[in-house]
């Protein structure tokens, strides 16, 4: 039995932090409706069309979820609502400021009808303050919480590759989520998780604000090196192979000079005998460095690190990524069911092995509509009306 069977989870979600979250909480078995704009859906069915039609950002977020089309504004939506939630352990919406309290379901307006009920807030900035109603995108949440100023090359500043603020909201919102079911067993009593995209990164961001700490300069943009730790980052060897590298401490510096560098007498000299010396004069090192590299091919140069037990990586791509040996021989990879046929998918990292994470189809658009209102109560006639009026 996964954990989270019996656990019904009702979702008005969009793009990548609310869907990401719910996902997982699918995955633990918990039974998610998510309730989408008739005839469009979730805006991130169209982002992109790489997976056999359908978009790489929906593929990924939205297995093991059943698809109720509603028009959340139209004058029948409020009943079909209400029924839902009276069946529901937890509601999540990630919609646009205000729009809950609109709908009627933000916690406030919850809380008494339904006091089991656990209601989770994705937005950008939060429910109150002066931000409070700025749209907030992946991509201008890791500007406002600064990544973007520590991240990139000196010359210019370069987003994370990913939608790495989406995710950590939703991975805050999928964590709390998970802590309130466990304080109901306890009270009997639901509550209110909110979390918001900007709080999420700034959590993430902690270690370069400390290093900022009480007006001390921030860590410089340093490309995909290290920012505070060298020799740390990609180096080229003499075939043009990128080799990725890092020390963290004197003992593996010496190493490094002397098994890796085959100059052992860097080790003590004076420009490079603290991490703090070497970060400075990196430019000067990494000139050493690549030079020492460059009678050398890129599997040479990982020999060279495995023997003195130097961390080292290859700089794979997504079509590296796909074939990855580790992945492989952990059998990490299994398929899920969609519109469009089998695609592989990733299982998801750190199930317990009590049980089978949930690995269900992704679902088309409403195309359990009809089902979940005949769940509901609702007539054949009456599903048949409410497609005639559009709200569904």
């Amino acid at each position: 039995m996964r954990p989270l069977e019996g656990i019904t989870v009702v979702t008005l979600e969009h793009a990548i932090a609310a869907p990401f979250c719910t996902r997982q909480l699918a995955d633990l078995g918990a039974r998610v409706i998510k309730v989408e704009r008739p005839g469009v859906g979730d805006f991130a069915r169209a982002y992109d069309e790489r997976v056999r039609g359908m978009s790489s950002h929906f593929v990924w977020t939205n297995r093991s979820k059943e698809s109720l089309t509603l028009d959340v504004k139209h004058e029948e939506a409020k009943p079909i609502l209400d029924k839902l939630l009276a069946g529901a352990d937890v509601v999540v919406q990630n919609l646009a400021p205000g729009a809950a309290e609109r709908l009627g379901i933000s916690y406030d307006k919850l809380k008494e009808r339904f006091p089991r009920l656990i209601v989770c807030d994705v937005s950008g900035y939060g429910l109150d303050g002066p931000y409070r109603d700025k749209k907030a995108y992946d991509l201008l949440i890791q500007s406002e919480s600064g990544f973007l100023s520590i991240t990139g090359t000196a010359e210019e500043p370069a987003k994370a590759g990913c939608s790495i603020a989406d995710i950590s909201a939703g991975m805050y919102a999928y964590s709390n989520i998970l802590a309130a079911l466990m304080q109901r067993e306890k009270t009997g009593r639901g509550s209110h998780v909110e979390v918001s995209m900007l709080e999420s990164m700034v959590e993430w961001m902690s270690f370069p604000l400390y290093y900022a700490f009480d007006g001390a300069a921030p860590p410089q943009r340093a490309a995909a090196a290290h920012a505070t730790i060298y020799p740390y980052g990609p180096f080229p060897a003499g075939d043009g192979k990128i080799v990725m590298l890092g020390l963290q401490n004197e003992r593996e510096w010496a190493v490094f000079c002397d098994k890796v560098l085959k100059q052992p007498e860097l080790a003590t000299d004076p420009r490079f005998s603290s991490n703090s010396r070497r970060t400075v004069a990196r430019d000067e090192l990494r000139a050493i460095i690549v030079d020492a590299f460059s009678a050398l091919n890129g599997e040479q140069v990982v020999e060279r690190l495995e023997e003195a037990q130097i961390a080292n990586a290859h700089m794979n791509d997504m079509h590296d990524l796909w074939k990855h040996p580790q992945l492989a021989a952990r059998k990490r990879w299994t398929e899920v069911d969609t519109p469009a046929g089998k695609v592989p998918a990733l299982l998801p990292p750190g199930i317990p092995d009590a049980f089978a994470p949930r690995m269900d189809p992704i679902p088309a658009l409403g195309q359990h509509t009809d089902t979940i209102l005949a769940e509901l109560g609702y007539s054949t006639d009456d599903i048949a009306a409410l497609h005639e009026q559009h709200a569904i």
